[in-house]
């Protein structure tokens, strides 16, 4: 008869159960509520909501579902799973939170991002050091949505094998990079020390 492991050695799972979920609900729902309050538009100014808009020089972009720029989000909930894994079961530096937290905790740093990203000192950097010259900011349904791909980035790392998400965010990097020739990376890199050859040769695509 084998025995099973103390409790205390069994890797804790990083999957939500209900008060989680309902507490990643309601972030995101709070999320709303300030864009809101920051008098950010609903939908796009255009009148309508598209499931995907590809066209990134264009004030339709950032404003409906789906863009270029959302394999960016579907990664960072692949990186949010990575660092939860690490955080809890390897190193175990969040040992006395239930790991089940998570997925909120990673709802609630995708939506200060939205915040963030919505606010004039953002939007203003990106206007002067990035080729997004038009740039105004999010549309409540883009940053929604955003949020919610995020979410589906940690749950398909949930179920990939390690190998499988590294190759994942590899490969969407070079994708947006050949497509649009921006991607994550580069989107953090202008953001923080712009290199202006970078820009020129992204204003040239």
């Amino acid at each position: 008869m084998t025995k099973s492991k103390p409790r205390s050695l069994m890797p804790p799972s990083l999957m939500p159960h209900r008060a989680s979920l309902i507490a990643a609900l309601a972030i995101w729902a709070y999320t709303a509520f300030i864009l809101f309050a920051m008098q950010r538009p609903a939908i796009c100014a255009c009148g309508t909501i598209k499931f995907w808009h590809g066209v990134v020089a264009s004030s339709e972009n950032s404003q409906h579902i789906a863009d270029w720029y959302t394999f960016s989000h579907i990664t960072h909930g692949l990186i949010f799973y990575a660092f939860a894994h690490l955080f809890w079961r390897k190193w175990q530096w969040l040992d006395g939170m239930p790991a089940r937290w998570a997925l909120p905790i990673a709802v609630a740093i995708e939506a200060s991002w939205e915040i963030l990203e919505n606010s004039p000192m953002i939007i203003d950097r990106y206007r002067a050091v990035t080729v997004s010259f038009g740039y105004s900011g999010d549309s409540i349904v883009n940053s929604m949505s955003d949020i919610g791909w995020m979410i589906g980035g940690f749950w398909l790392a949930s179920r990939l094998p390690v190998r499988a998400s590294i190759a994942l965010v590899a490969a969407f990097e070079l994708f947006t990079l050949a497509m649009i020739r921006d991607n994550l990376t580069l989107n953090i890199l202008m953001l923080i020390h712009p290199v202006e050859a970078i820009k020129n040769w992204q204003g040239a695509g």
